[in-house]
C-alpha cells in the first residue's frame, strides 16, 4: 500500500492546536498521543481535548494512548471520534478484547509495543487488530532520535503479516524525519508518525509530501 503520514501534534502549539490540525490537512492522519503521567512520564491531554480535536480536525485522527488502564479508558476514545486508536501492549490486560471493543465501536484497533518488547508473542493474535505501531524511540517525549535497532522487529512483524495474508498496517512513531523514513519503509512500515520533522519544516504540506515520496520509493524499491 501506499505510504501514509500521520504527523503528530506533539510537536505543534498547545494554544493553537486547532490552527495547527488545519496546518496537516494534506496528511493521512493527525496522530495524537495521549500520555496519562503514569504509563509514560509525561502528561499531555485527556478526553475532553481529544473530543474537541476530533470535532474540529480536517483529517482522521489516530489516537495513540500511552497511559495506563487502556481496558477502561481506550474505548472512550473511539466512541469520541478517532478513526483509530493503539494502546500499549504494555499496559493493556485483555488486548483481544479491547481491540475487539474498539473495532465494535467503528475505530480501527492498533497495538503498540515499546522498543524492548518483543513482536513474538503478538504475532498469532494480529488478525484481532488492524495496525502495529512499533515505536522507534521510547514513548514520552517528542524530539528523539531514531532507535535503528528497532527495523529487525519491523522486519519480522512485515513478513508475519504478509505470511498470513493479513491486511495489518505497521506504523512508526519516534525520530522519524527525511534521513530516517526510508530505512522504516525499507524494513516493512507503511504508517509514519512524524512530529518535529513536519512541525518544524518551512512548509508543512511540502515536508508532508516529501516524506511520503520518500516512504513509497523505498517501500516499492523491493
Amino acid at each position: 500500500m501506499a505510504a501514509l503520514i500521520a504527523p503528530s501534534i506533539l510537536s505543534a502549539d498547545f494554544a493553537n492546536l486547532e490552527r495547527d490540525l488545519a496546518a496537516i490537512g494534506t496528511a493521512d492522519y493527525a496522530h495524537v498521543d495521549v500520555m496519562d503521567n503514569h504509563f509514560v512520564p509525561n502528561l499531555t491531554l485527556g478526553l475532553p481535548v481529544f473530543e474537541r480535536l476530533a470535532q474540529v480536525s480536517p483529517i482522521p485522527i489516530d489516537a495513540h494512548l500511552m497511559i495506563a488502564d487502556p481496558d477502561r479508558w481506550a474505548p472512550g476514545y473511539a466512541e469520541a471520534g478517532a478513526a483509530s486508536v493503539t494502546f500499549h501492549a504494555e499496559a493493556a490486560n485483555a488486548p483481544v478484547r479491547l481491540a475487539r471493543e474498539l473495532r465494535r465501536l467503528g475505530a480501527r484497533a492498533g497495538l503498540a509495543l515499546r522498543p524492548a518488547t518483543p513482536v513474538e508473542p503478538f504475532l498469532d493474535l494480529l488478525p484481532e487488530f488492524d495496525m502495529l505501531l512499533v515505536m522507534t524511540v521510547e514513548p514520552g517525549f517528542g524530539g528523539q532520535s531514531f532507535i535503528d535497532g528497532t527495523l529487525p522487529k519491523i522486519a519480522r512483524a512485515r513478513e508475519a503479516v504478509s505470511a498470513a495474508g493479513l491486511d495489518v498496517w505497521i506504523q512508526v512513531d519516534g525520530g522519524v524525519s527525511r534521513s530516517t523514513i526510508e530505512r522504516a519503509a525499507d524494513a516493512g512500515a507503511d504508517v509514519f508518525v512524524a512530529g518535529s520533522a513536519v512541525y518544524g519544516a518551512e512548509s508543512i504540506p511540502d515536508e508532508i509530501q516529501t516524506l511520503r515520496d520518500l516512504a513509497d520509493a523505498a517501500s516499492h524499491a523491493h
